[in-house]
């Protein structure tokens, strides 16, 4: 039976709760942020735009002074909250800022807008970021780019404010007094690298890993010439330090040894291929970049130094060529992409203005992170979390369709892959409508349709015995903007995470699910609050698996979860202006020589991809043909899409807007007085 529903406080009516004091609102001060009552713009879905505030900040405090922190929102690798969709004709205006700041909502307007792809007067000084559909991976290109016009943001700040009107308040001029101010002696750039728990991860892998890498294809100017190619590379090379990286054992002994040489010492004439192509079609064009890659990929060296290729295919001074970066996985991640591809553009932009390729450098080296997150991972706070992390993984649940774990999984292979993708009919409710009925993110939303369509899939083997337990190991990007942490808006580098989530989800009524059904809304809130729980988005568990001795043996003897869950976040496309995205290629995922043994029994990486048709989700899924025959593999896959279908079509329904404990700041309030305190008043959110 429920507890009784426990009145909350609130000015004059005891039934009543009051913005910021019972609901964790901006206004309460050391509660997370919600959305406010307020309507949404003209054209959207209310339920869409209820979902502003921060999921990607951290409570406050000095990240490093080992303080305990309450449980957090989740991100994994994408979105935290998403905001609706821009309204189709949102006015700017003043928000009240006049002055230097209203120069700065200016700044923050165009620039926001070329993040997210949206037409600059769609862009309003009224609308949060959120609100506008940014989410956390976008914020730190915010944060980036407005450091490079001239203000100083963080990403709290960003996913924080209710309006761009608000966040020009914040934002400092970076020659402003304090701007410069920094610590006493610079952070180290070059030298010896701190082994990183995702380097441990990766010398785990079996098998050869040297050629381990992610690939970026642009399209160039028809200017852009191999002597420009040459410059570019130089100045990445030398601005970005992790692209220098060094490690004498090869890639796979980067946890025990790898150091960063000082700027300069690579020449890029050595790692840039000129392909003269002027024959060549838009039709031939993917083809033929690929291939060049594949060879690419070959020639990566990490024991001599040699973490990154290009390959220029010139079209002649009349057409578009294209550019791709070949880059070993060790040193660069989604978000780096952001960073590198924004550099590509400003390089070509100071050399046609006839200057210099210089880039700003990062504000935190890869090198001072690392020493950084070494020091943490034998802290009291994190050992204390040792246990957490051993509960979650045990006792396993049951195997994936009934088949047993395995000792070695067979290699990924493109024979075992297949992509799916959602239309923007259906995706773009699901990152934004579907999230803002339970104040949640897209990763909230991903989740639950997984750990529902694993259950489903799995149930006609295992049976009513089936306990209703799904296991996944959830990748995040690694760069949560904690109180207290350095900026890591331009360090290009792998921070990637890896920690393992538990989804107890019991019986729920699968039919039920399928058709729209409440039992529907009942997972999507507990694998919410599931994820809410786990502590500083999970980079304790790494540290305690690979980069603590004490703790080290014992999780590793628990093993991993049989899946893998990556979410990129959205990536524009479509756009042919020079230097976006060229189309017939995947952005950031990884790639591999045959003979690597998977991490995961199954694994599915999800994008979005923002064309001019509207945002689509895809979904590529790889599994190791040992542990999952490839029908099972598939069934799983439309199993999955088919379960976020459903959650869309219930997000539409009346009543399906509801709070969770973690939306709100009274301790010991649960789910079940939330229900009856809402069926009885009405929605809340």
């Amino acid at each position: 039976m429920a507890e009784p529903v426990r009145p909350l406080p609130g000015p004059g009516a005891p039934d009543v709760p009051a913005a910021g004091t019972a609901l964790a609102g901006r206004a309460s001060a050391g509660a997370e942020a919600l959305p406010d009552d307020t309507a949404p713009p003209a054209g959207q879905d209310t339920r869409a735009a209820r979902n502003g505030g921060d999921g990607a900040s951290m409570p406050g405090g000095d990240w490093m002074s080992g303080a305990a922190s309450a449980p957090e929102h989740d991100e994994a690798s994408g979105p935290e909250r998403q905001g609706a969709a821009a309204p189709e004709a949102s006015a700017p205006h003043d928000g009240g800022s006049s002055g230097a700041a209203c120069g700065s909502v200016d700044a923050l307007r165009r620039l926001v807008a070329q993040v997210l792809g949206l037409a600059a007067d769609a862009v309003g000084a009224g609308q949060g970021f959120t609100e506008l559909g940014g989410d956390s991976i976008q914020a730190i290109q915010v944060v980036s780019r407005a450091r490079a016009a001239g203000l100083l943001l963080t990403t709290r700040d960003v996913l924080r404010s209710d309006s761009l009107a608000a966040l020009a308040t914040t934002a400092r001029s970076t020659d402003g007094p304090g701007a410069g101010e920094g610590p006493a002696e610079p952070p180290r750039r070059t030298g010896p690298v701190a082994a990183t728990p995702i380097m441990a991860w990766l010398g785990e892998l079996d098998g050869p890993v040297d050629t381990y890498h992610q690939s970026l294809v642009v399209r160039t100017p028809a200017a852009f010439r191999a002597e420009h190619a040459v410059r570019v590379v130089q100045s990445l090379l030398d601005t970005h330090d992790m692209l220098r990286l060094t490690v004498p054992g090869g890639a796979g002994a980067a946890a025990a040894e790898c150091f960063v040489p000082p700027p300069g010492g690579i020449d890029a004439h050595t790692l840039v291929e000129h392909v003269h192509a002027p024959d060549a079609t838009d039709t031939e064009l993917p083809a033929l970049t690929a291939g060049r890659i594949a060879a690419a990929r070959h020639s990566l060296s990490p024991a001599d130094g040699v973490m990154v290729r290009a390959v220029l295919v010139d079209r002649g001074p009349l057409r578009q060529g294209r550019l791709a970066l070949v880059v070993h996985h060790l040193v660069v991640d989604g978000v780096s992409w952001r960073i590198l591809q924004d550099d590509l553009r400003t390089c070509w932009e100071r050399l046609a203005a006839g200057q210099d390729p210089v880039l700003e450098p990062a504000p935190t080296p890869f090198a001072h992170w690392a020493d950084l997150i070494a020091a943490d991972a034998t802290s009291g706070r994190r050992m204390a979390e040792a246990t957490r992390w051993a509960e979650t993984l045990r006792p396993a649940p049951e195997p994936l369709g009934g088949i047993c774990p395995l000792d070695r999984l067979d290699p990924e292979s493109a024979d075992r892959r297949l992509t799916l993708t959602l239309p923007p009919e259906v995706a773009e409710p699901l990152l934004t409508a579907v999230p803002g009925i339970v104040n949640g993110t897209v990763n909230d939303v991903l989740l639950t349709g997984l750990a529902l369509a694993v259950l489903a899939w799995r149930r006609p083997v295992t049976g009513p015995a089936d306990g209703g337990t799904v296991l996944v190991d959830v990748e995040g990007h690694g760069r949560q903007d904690i109180a207290g942490a350095p900026d890591l808006s331009r360090t290009v580098g792998w921070f990637t995470t890896v920690h393992p989530v538990r989804f107890d989800l019991g019986r729920p009524d699968l039919d039920d699910v399928r058709t729209d059904g409440p039992a529907a809304g009942a997972v999507l809130r507990m694998v919410k609050e599931t994820l809410r729980a786990v502590p500083d988005h999970g980079i304790g568990h790494g540290l305690l698996r690979h980069g603590n001795s004490r703790t080290r043996p014992a999780l590793a003897a628990l093993g991993v979860p049989e899946i893998g869950f990556n979410y990129l976040g959205r990536f524009p496309m479509g756009d042919s202006a020079d230097w976006s995205a060229a189309p017939g290629h995947d952005v950031a995922l990884d790639e591999s020589d045959d003979g690597l043994a998977m991490a995961h029994a199954v694994e599915v990486n999800a994008a979005a991809h923002d064309g001019p048709g509207g945002t689509a989700l895809s979904a590529t899924w790889t599994w190791a043909g040992n542990a999952c025959p490839d029908d099972r593999a598939h069934a799983l896959a439309h199993e999955w899409f088919a379960v976020l279908r459903a959650l869309v079509a219930y997000a539409e329904l009346p009543g399906a807007v509801g709070l969770t404990p973690s939306d709100v700041s009274l301790p010991g309030l649960g789910q079940a007085d939330l229900d009856a305190f809402e069926a009885q008043f009405g929605e809340l959110l």
